[in-house]
């Protein structure tokens, strides 16, 4: 399990590794306030993202806090949030 925080750039790496990139997003660019829908990553694709962030970083993400979380900043947040409780037990 990592110890140090989850970054933007774990996030992209686990979006493109889980669902691919959308052809007309840069997921390089500044996405940290796009909405992951509009980024090309629909229900199903965010589904895939929760259970491998879960599965690498050994924590549980709520679904309906996980489903408010619509940004990359946003989902960043939640996942850092969770961090120092998995590391702790």
């Amino acid at each position: 399990m990592p110890a140090t925080p989850f970054t933007i750039d774990d996030l992209k790496s686990i979006l493109r590794e889980g669902a691919g990139a959308d052809e007309g997003v840069d997921l390089d660019g500044d996405i940290l306030d796009a909405e992951f829908d509009a980024l090309g990553y629909e229900s199903l694709a965010m589904l895939e993202t929760a259970g491998r962030i879960e599965r690498e970083y050994g924590i549980s993400l709520d679904e309906e806090i996980f489903a408010d979380a619509r940004t990359p900043r946003a989902l960043i947040a939640l996942v850092n949030e969770q961090l120092p409780a998995a590391q702790a037990v």
